[in-house]
């Protein structure tokens, strides 16, 4: 209590006659004006008889009383026990001479002032000659020095301080109203209410009647006298017949309640103290049960979404590749975007939960295994690398597929015009003919043999073609691959029988070449003629009906042009027809000129005029024009994928930039201090809202990019951009944005808890930006340590300066990462410079409110703390194994340390 609470506290208390000097001196005018000269001689006696039970409430405890307060204390020797039992000290008496009765009383004053009270004025021999007023005046001094000056509540003291407690206590009471310490205390409801307060098990309140002062007084000072060891100090008639009961008396008696109750008062503080701690650690506790179920979701998505996604299971049909891209996009567009929405929540989360825990000085929360942010990101990288893997594997497997059916139908036509050329071939070289034939029929069924062997060769590049197109189709792993190859095989055999009878045949016909003479050179000369220019139609057909495949313009260009090539070469091969046609026509004329019947067929070929002729008109007037058609309706189609193309770059172009841009723009606002956290947080989530205002130009890309795989369109030559690498950057802006405005929020969460000014805040960005060279947002560990010695730490590169550097580390970096974000740097910053809740109070406190015992009970708990938070406390403490332990002993010590971090709860 200062010098100038006592002064006035004297004043308004009456005792105008007293003043405190130098370090709370009272002292007197005079030896009689101790006291008010106003006071009434009983006055004076109800002070006596109430400081004299106030005196021998204490020299009991050293086996001993007064019985007059003036006689008593004149040879010092009982006034220098009293001080001894209060402050717990003692100085050996002297003799009972008068001399050595003052030396002691000197002893006893100078014992007062060392404790701090000067007493002016008030000298022994006053003390030892009996004067009454001088030995009250000395023991007030006592009793407001010893009982009451260290009474404080609320930061009031003594008298305010023992009126502000008072009024607490007896709020909820009726009939009571304690606004000092003489009129509030005549009817005896306010002693009752306090003991009932404490101790409500003592007295019945409900019972008492605010007209029945006397009774009300006696029970209060009996039941304090037998069951809380308060002296009877009072007289319950000098109170009632008291106008105005001396207030100095009250307060003496009342502040025996204070201290009998003081214990109880500290309990009630540690409670408060504990039930804070456990509000905060309950509420931590929901936040990350919270996230261990998102991500175990989250995660669980993931794990059922990536077999899916690794499944390569190929499809016989185009039709079944496209509805699988048709389930592919739906993934997309339908069950991907609210998962990306849930992963950005539980970076935001967990990022919210350990900034409070920080704040609470509480350990970072460690998620179960396999659930750490970075296992989620490791696991949604997994996902995304399936996804590219399958959204390429189908567009190949469709390419493939694609593939797969021209090369069939190729294979198809190649092999049936191959099947209806064989047809009848092996009869024909197995024939005996020539054994009963003419010299000139030999001769020409040498030659018509000669013009077969030259058509067979001509069939043996399609051959040839028609094995590599089957082993084509069994190295993409075509579904009907083993009617192919049975088809292929029964070709190639019958191709080798085929080759062994021409060379058999051939042998027999020259054994018979010598004895047969007669050729017609004319028919040699068609025949030879006519086949290969036969079999160059049959290719020519075979060409022009061939189906094709293009992805761009240049390709259908370059087909366009070999096929003008094409045309080109027709008139020579007209004239070559004409030609053909006029050997015939010369055979006829000189058959006519000789008159020789012909047999109506050439003897060595089977191609007619007519045949001839009918193939070129197919040839020239029918698939030339045909093919003409088809090329250039795919040209238009090449044409309309390239306007797609262009279409999409020019939008690609334009999403691509400015998606870069804005990551730029957030990366620069993060690093910049611009107005207050607040102001900046508003910026950032309009910045936010322009950023999604900008969803339909990506939904308007996404449509354009539908067309384009529907159009089977797999390059664009207009831009860099992929719909893959838009999609990613779209989302990581998302993400960057969220991320940011969540720093800054928690950096809100952080000022505000830690009293942190928005000066502190811009110096703290300041500094960090100053030492952030490359901008990245984070400071390496050279980058910090310069940081640090900036802002005045002595982490200086020796012993010691390692050691501090290192176990700051540790605290803003507790994974080893190597880099210190902005967030970390704050919240260090703040630790440093504020003052948290310790292990070591929750200790002290639970140790109040088991009276001073190494455990608690759960009886103790449950009377103390509310009953969710006392629950909560009894289920997670250990049992108590030390030796002054018993049944039901809970560890209050280790559950303390646990809500730190410092031990495993």
């Amino acid at each position: 209590m200062s010098v100038f609470q006592i002064l006035v506290w004297l004043h308004l208390s009456g005792f105008q006659d007293w003043r405190r000097v130098d370090n709370g001196a009272f002292c007197g005018e005079n030896k009689t004006r101790l006291f008010n000269k106003n006071k009434e001689k009983g006055t004076e006696c109800f002070l006596e008889s109430t400081f004299t039970a106030w005196c021998n409430s204490h020299l009991r405890k050293a086996g001993t009383q007064i019985d007059n307060i003036e006689e008593d204390f004149r040879d010092g020797l009982k006034l220098m026990l009293l001080l001894a039992v209060i402050s717990g000290t003692y100085t050996s008496p002297q003799r009972k001479m008068r001399v050595h009765k003052i030396n002691n009383v000197n002893k006893a004053l100078d014992f007062i002032a060392s404790k701090g009270v000067k007493l002016v004025s008030i000298g022994a021999e006053e003390i030892v000659d009996g004067n009454a007023k001088m030995t009250l005046g000395m023991i007030w001094t006592i009793i407001l020095r010893f009982a009451i000056q260290d009474i404080s509540v609320e930061e009031t003291s003594a008298k305010e301080g023992l009126l502000l407690w008072c009024q607490r206590k007896t709020a909820p009471y009726k009939n009571v109203n304690v606004q000092n310490f003489h009129i509030s205390w005549k009817d005896g409801l306010a002693f009752n209410a306090l003991i009932h307060r404490h101790r409500p098990e003592l007295i019945d309140y409900d019972k008492l009647r605010k007209d029945d002062a006397v009774t009300n007084l006696n029970n209060a000072f009996e039941v304090a006298e037998k069951y809380l060891d308060i002296p009877k100090m009072l007289d319950a008639e000098d109170i009632v017949g008291t106008l105005r009961p001396d207030e100095k008396a009250i307060m003496t008696y009342v502040s025996c309640f204070y201290h009998a109750f003081s214990g109880a008062q500290k309990a009630e503080t540690a409670a408060n103290r504990i039930c804070k701690v456990l509000a905060v650690n309950q509420e931590n506790e929901h936040l990350m049960e919270d996230y261990e179920k998102l991500a175990s979701d989250l995660l669980e998505w993931i794990r059922r979404t990536i077999p899916w996604l690794e499944n390569r299971k190929p499809e016989k049909t185009m039709a079944e590749m496209q509805q699988k891209l048709e389930d592919f996009r739906d993934y997309r567009r339908v069950h991907k975007p609210p998962k990306v929405q849930e992963k950005c929540q539980l970076e935001i989360n967990f990022n919210t939960l350990q900034t409070k825990l920080r704040l609470s000085n509480r350990p970072a929360f460690m998620p179960s295994e396999g659930r750490m942010v970075s296992d989620i990101n490791g696991a949604w990288h997994t996902l995304e690398g399936a996804e590219k893997g399958y959204e390429e594997w189908l567009l190949s497997e469709m390419r493939r597929l694609e593939r797969l059916d021209h090369l069939a139908m190729k294979f198809r036509q190649k092999a049936a015009i191959h099947e209806c050329w064989t047809e009848g071939q092996e009869a024909m070289l197995t024939q005996k003919d020539y054994e009963t034939a003419s010299l000139s029929e030999v001769k020409a069924l040498l030659r018509k043999h000669e013009a077969f062997e030259s058509d067979l060769a001509a069939h043996q590049d399609r051959v040839e073609q028609i094995a590599a197109i089957a082993q084509e189709l069994n190295e993409l792993d075509y579904y009907d691959s083993p009617s192919v190859n049975t088809r292929c095989q029964k070709i190639c055999e019958q191709w080798d029988i085929l080759g062994s009878l021409t060379q058999k045949r051939r042998e027999s016909l020259e054994r018979t070449e010598k004895q047969l003479e007669s050729i017609d050179e004319l028919y040699l000369e068609y025949a030879k003629r006519a086949a290969p220019f036969n079999n160059w139609m049959e290719g020519a057909m075979e060409d022009l009906q061939d189906m094709f495949i293009v992805h761009n313009i240049e390709e259908i260009q370059g087909l366009m042009t070999a096929h003008d090539q094409f045309k080109s070469t027709l008139p020579e091969a007209n004239k070559e027809r004409e030609a053909i046609q006029a050997i015939q026509a010369e055979v006829q004329k000189i058959a006519d000129y000789n008159g020789i019947r012909l047999s109506g067929t050439n003897p060595y070929t089977t191609i007619t005029p007519e045949s001839i002729d009918e193939k070129w008109e197919k040839v020239a007037m029918q698939l030339v024009p045909l093919r003409d058609q088809a090329l250039q309706e795919e040209l238009t189609k090449q044409q309309s994928n390239d306007t797609l193309r262009s279409k999409f770059a020019n939008q690609a172009n334009i999403v691509g930039p400015w998606i870069q841009n804005k990551m730029e723009e957030i990366g620069r606002i993060s690093i910049e201090m611009n107005g207050t956290l607040e102001d900046q947080l508003t910026n950032l989530k309009d910045y936010e809202q322009s950023i999604i205002d900008y969803k339909p130009n990506i939904d308007d890309l996404e449509s354009n990019h539908t067309l384009i795989q529907e159009a089977l369109i797999f390059d664009n030559k207009y831009t860099d951009y992929t719909m893959e690498h838009l999609r990613v950057g779209w989302e990581q802006l998302l993400t960057t944005i969220a991320r940011t405005i969540n720093e800054i929020e928690n950096q809100i969460l952080t000022r505000d808890a830690k009293g942190i000014s928005q000066e502190q805040l811009h110096e703290y960005r300041a500094s960090f930006n100053h030492f952030d060279k490359d901008h990245s947002g984070a400071l390496m560990a050279e980058e910090f340590k310069a940081c640090l010695i900036s802002l005045g730490y002595d982490v200086e590169n020796d012993k010691q300066g390692d050691a501090e550097f290192a176990r700051i580390m540790s605290i803003v970096d507790p994974n080893n990462s190597g880099a210190v974000t902005f967030q970390a740097f704050i919240d260090f910053m703040s630790r440093e410079t504020t003052d948290t809740d310790t292990a070591d109070q929750v200790i002290a406190s639970f140790k109040i409110l088991a009276g001073d015992k190494n455990f608690i009970t759960a009886e103790e708990l449950r009377r103390e703390l509310p009953p969710d938070q006392a629950e909560y406390c009894i289920a997670r403490m250990a049992p108590y194994t030390g030796p002054d332990g018993g049944p039901g002993a809970l560890d209050y010590m280790s559950f303390s340390t646990a809500l730190y971090g410092e031990s495993d709860l």
